[in-house]
């Protein structure tokens, strides 16, 4: 369970679950973008038979207008050359605006499709990491868009090459049986380098997304590294990553660039191959002069569209690289199903047999009301139990049953189980906007009572007053503008103003001073337990001594099970291990 539901809405014509195939993205990508792009490609492919239609025109006018002197002909001509262009130019302009926005628009509805299974509260089963997914539901969303421009572009280039071909088959059948038969025979010969640009590209979107979860990594955990003088292990490490990904770069730019040359080339020679030979008709008086110069125009203009469509198939292997690690995500099954669950019956949490990598078949019952804390000495299965309590693990990747009132988490619906548990790590974010967004991201419609009663008892009430700007003070990406331990008092706030029946803290009080962390204990205890009428859970895995004095009872975990029970001040006495882990 988190604190911050997340609240994406995404604009699709189809559901979330499903197949999600590379290939079947960039079809849905096409099917929803029908009709702007149906208009976009009727208008780029006039535009290009308009272009076609220049070098035409210009010839007929040399035959009929030009070499007969006829001034009224030639003035005519003028006037529909205009016309021509004024079409030329209204086609592209148009038909552009309704393709580059539907791209644009299509990278903006898959970005939200990935933040939405992100967010999935189910949780997606996946290795990504976070600096994976940010680069997957950013440059990937944005490259697998670009088939909404590709198709239009290839349906645009075909037609200008089928329609120079006829204009030359027109004019003499040898010179368009050229263009018809030498355009797929280039086509097909590109195309078998296509699979080989597909792979380079998966693989240096793959490098570069690993890079860019490790320069996450690094970013959020700075801090620490600087604590423990581990800058420049770390940076060594990104070189590493980062120069992986550089010669994975250039390698995709290399066979891209030699694809596009080789392509360029040979179309340029069909282009020069086909005006040679025109000139060598007219000197034989097989075409006129007219012809002679629509031929040349026609060579020449020929080149960007047969140049274009060698291009394609390199841009849609790019295209379906990324449509194939978008498909890594939203076909990514949920980490855990949705129990059918609506009501909770009671507050009182067990653990029974819990296994979970360092756990060793935990039993364990809490009863409703009961604030207990839990002191692990082996920092491994603090973060073991703290998985099994977040609800985010993957069905069966655990042994045993954590209940609730009686009901397992995973017979709950997902909205009940969230509201019922909630788990505030170690580790926390804020987010950018102001520290009344922050607090209350949990529960928007928070009472201003409970506000300032989770404000008091986080002691964040003193992040508050320390700004003239108060709750409205904004906070940049990952509370990046405050301290240490603000952050963490802030966030503690914010799982408090949630006021979830059970509630799981794990060392919310590090980065404070033993002055906060006592006031942080006690207002814990009494906005929790003291005025909430038995109804509230609490569990404290800490090592603080002001913490858990104020628990009920301490669990102690040792190598994975259950080492021993008592008061804290039971355990102080007794029991040497306990003082030297907590009374430091």
């Amino acid at each position: 369970m988190s604190s911050t539901p997340s609240s994406v809405t995404v604009d699709s014509d189809e559901p979330d679950s499903g197949n999600h195939s590379g290939a079947a993205i960039l079809r849905r990508v096409l099917v929803r973008n029908r009709r702007p792009l149906a208009i976009g490609t009727v208008l780029v492919c006039l535009h290009q038979l308009t272009e076609t239609a220049v070098p035409i025109s210009i010839g007929v006018i040399i035959d009929r207008a030009v070499e007969t002197s006829d001034t009224t002909a030639l003035i005519v001509s003028i006037v529909g050359l205009a016309a021509l262009f004024l079409v030329l130019t209204a086609a592209w302009r148009f038909g552009a605006r309704f393709i580059v926005t539907a791209m644009q628009q299509e990278a903006h509805r898959l970005r939200l499709e990935v933040a939405h299974r992100v967010l999935d509260p189910r949780g997606v089963r996946t290795d990504l990491r976070s600096g994976e997914l940010l680069t997957v539901s950013t440059s990937d969303a944005e490259q697998t868009s670009w088939i909404a421009d590709i198709v239009p572009r290839a349906a645009a280039a075909l037609t200008a090459a089928v329609a120079s071909a006829v204009a030359l088959v027109w004019i003499d059948l040898w010179l368009g049986l050229a263009v018809l038969i030498g355009t797929p025979v280039i086509l097909g010969l590109l195309q078998l380098a296509a699979p080989l640009i597909t792979s380079r590209a998966t693989g240096q979107q793959a490098s570069i997304a690993r890079a860019s979860a490790m320069a996450t990594d690094l970013v959020s955990g700075l801090r620490p590294l600087r604590g423990i003088g581990g800058e420049k292990t770390a940076s060594a490490r990104y070189r590493t990553v980062s120069r992986q990904a550089l010669a994975s770069t250039i390698g995709t730019a290399k066979a891209t660039g030699i694809y596009t040359g080789v392509a360029a080339t040979v179309s340029a020679l069909l282009a020069v191959g086909v005006a040679g030979f025109a000139g060598y008709f007219a000197l034989q008086g097989r075409i006129t002069v007219g012809e002679l110069i629509t031929v040349v125009g026609l060579a020449q203009f020929i080149i960007e569209p047969l140049g274009l469509l060698a291009s394609i198939p390199g841009y849609f292997a790019v295209a379906r690289a990324s449509s194939d690690r978008l498909a890594l995500v939203l076909d990514a099954e949920p980490l855990r199903g949705a129990g059918s669950q609506t009501e909770l019956e009671g507050t009182d949490l067990t653990l029974d047999g819990v296994e979970y990598k360092s756990l060793k078949g935990i039993d364990l019952h809490l009863p409703a009301g009961e604030l207990l804390g839990v002191v692990a000495y082996q920092p491994q299965d603090a973060d073991a139990l703290v998985a099994v309590l977040s609800g985010q693990l993957a069905q069966g990747a655990y042994r045993g049953v954590v209940r609730v009132g009686g009901i397992s988490l995973s017979d709950m619906d997902l909205r009940l189980a969230r509201r019922t548990v909630l788990v505030e790590p170690h580790i926390t974010d804020l987010f950018s906007g102001s520290l009344a967004s922050n607090v209350t991201a949990g529960a928007g419609d928070a009472a201003a009572l409970d506000i300032q009663s989770a404000l008091a008892a986080s002691a964040a009430a003193d992040v508050v007053d320390a700004h003239p700007d108060g709750l409205d003070l904004e906070v940049t990406d990952r509370g990046a503008s405050l301290s240490g331990g603000q952050r963490q008092r802030v966030a503690l706030a914010r799982a408090l103003v949630a006021q979830a029946p059970v509630m799981v803290l794990h060392d919310p009080t590090t980065a404070v001073d033993a002055v906060t962390e006592a006031s942080i204990a006690e207002g814990i205890a009494e906005l929790r337990h003291e005025g909430a009428g038995g109804i509230h859970t609490t569990v404290l895995i800490t090592s603080s001594p002001a913490l858990l004095a104020v628990t009920d009872r301490v669990i102690v975990l040792n190598d994975g099970v259950i080492a021993s029970i008592g008061t804290h001040s039971e355990l102080s006495r007794g029991d040497a291990n306990y003082r030297g882990a907590v009374l430091r």
